[in-house]
């Protein structure tokens, strides 16, 4: 059974492991090996990751009592991180998370949700109603990676 929940203290590390395994193994489809390192660093600041992971108060995906993806909206309608578990890809976590940000999107009066997605995602997205705004190049680390922003009116 899938369950859908807001993040809890002590999400931090099962959702860096998902963020970190998600980009070296599906990602990796799409980015060469030296933009996914970059992008998911073996070596990272915990304490800012902690930080940062409670300041987006993602949803949180399980699946069977297994944490199998994670997503946010900001209040603006901007998704910064939206990931599903590598080894749980199609099972209709991605799915579940978007229409949960959806409903919050239109529950919270926002005009719109907007994203960066990656080469990979950006099917998914536009999938779920997404339309491409532009094509950007972000650095990262040091390398240049594509992207697309992405956006859907609610």
């Amino acid at each position: 059974m899938l369950i859908i929940r807001k993040f809890q203290n002590g999400d931090e590390l099962t959702l860096r492991e998902i963020f970190f395994n998600t980009i070296r193994n599906v990602n990796i489809k799409d980015y060469s090996e030296v933009q996914v390192q970059a992008w998911a660093p073996d070596d990272y600041d915990q304490p800012e990751w902690y930080k940062r992971i409670s300041a987006i108060n993602p949803f949180v995906a399980i699946l069977n009592g297994e944490v199998v993806g994670y997503a946010d909206v900001q209040d603006d309608g901007y998704i910064d991180h939206f990931f599903c578990h590598w080894k749980h890809q199609g099972k209709g976590i991605g799915k579940a998370l978007i229409q949960t940000i959806t409903s919050t999107g239109r529950k919270e009066s926002m005009d719109r949700l907007y994203c960066h997605a990656s080469i990979t995602a950006k099917p998914f997205f536009e999938y779920f109603g997404f339309k491409e705004v532009k094509k950007q190049q972000v650095k990262i680390r040091g390398q240049v990676l594509t992207n697309y922003v992405l956006e859907k009116c609610l």
